[in-house]
């Protein structure tokens, strides 16, 4: 973290991308808020510790949207799946997809497609090793790709 940068600034400078990041890693915006408002407050009680602030706020993202993505799982047992993200048929049929992938392909194709992350930063992201990733990107693929012929 640069020395004058305070946490304020470190919000401001990160929060929309860690939204959009959260928003798609947990599919509802509400969460996404609640995600990103939950790893702002723990990077706030380790800022003094923390060397790379967008890494630290990134992986609490990820863990967090884990988090999320298994207790909607859970509630989604009990109620239908219908989403409508974009009112743009193909966009929403490939949403509607991705959502139901296994949380850690859908991680790894956001965190690959949308983010533009690397294997590396990835596999950091998710703790696994990179080889780990590029198994899931292609794996994850599969399925969308199966999903939507």
């Amino acid at each position: 973290m640069r020395a004058d940068e305070a946490t304020e600034d470190v919000y401001r400078r990160l929060r929309p991308g860690l939204l959009r990041l959260a928003n798609l890693l947990t599919g509802s915006e509400a969460t996404a808020e609640d995600v990103v408002q939950d790893a702002f407050m723990g990077y706030q009680r380790n800022a003094a510790h923390v060397d790379n602030p967008d890494g630290y706020l990134r992986t609490s993202v990820v863990n967090l949207s884990r988090t999320a993505h298994r207790r909607t799982a859970r509630e989604r047992r009990h109620r239908p799946d219908v989403v409508t993200v974009t009112h743009i048929p193909e966009y929403d049929e490939t949403w509607a997809v991705l959502r139901r992938l296994p949380y850690r392909h859908r991680a790894a194709l956001v965190l690959r497609f949308y983010a533009d992350m690397s294997e590396a930063d990835i596999a950091a992201a998710l703790g696994c090793r990179p080889g780990t990733v590029k198994s899931l990107v292609h794996r994850g693929l599969a399925r969308v790709k199966e999903a939507l012929a």
